[in-house]
């Protein structure tokens, strides 16, 4: 099975066979992207290193386009819409409400966290969850304050 780096250098290549120009430069940002994560962090290139750097680069991409929608820049919200869209078919699905809600509940009982001065303690035992990849931890952030007093 291929990684996801793989997956995505052979999009690229599929892109620019179909000449999809959008979609071509969208992945090639982002193999840049990714090989200088690689670079800047001295570690070969894996699927753990290439999620980071697709949601660094989602996160990047929907923080610029909520500035452009303040700006009236209808041109740049659409383009962004639309590589947000290519990229986020290489993300996996994140958890549902439900279960992201009931994971907090388990960490909160779990941890003993009582106040939201111990919201950082519930946070860091979420990070050490297997389920962490799936986690958005903006999400969970909200989730977390309403849950402690």
């Amino acid at each position: 099975m291929p990684t996801l780096y793989e997956t995505l250098r052979a999009d690229i290549v599929t892109a620019m066979k179909a000449r999809d120009t959008a979609k071509a430069t969208a992945l090639r940002t982002m193999d840049a992207a990714i090989q200088r994560s690689s670079m800047d962090l001295a570690k070969p290139i894996d699927d753990a290193l290439s999620l980071a750097a697709l949601r660094k680069a989602v996160k990047n991409l929907t923080d610029a386009r909520t500035e452009f929608e303040k700006g009236g820049r209808a041109d740049l919200v659409a383009a962004n819409t639309a590589e947000i869209a290519i990229l986020e078919k290489y993300l996996p699905a994140g958890l549902d409400a439900a279960k992201l809600d009931a994971l907090i509940t388990e960490v909160i009982a779990a941890t003993g966290a009582t106040s939201k001065k111990e919201m950082g303690k519930v946070i860091g035992a979420l990070k050490q969850r297997p389920e962490a990849g799936l986690i958005d931890f903006g999400a969970a952030s909200k989730l977390i304050q309403a849950k402690l007093p």
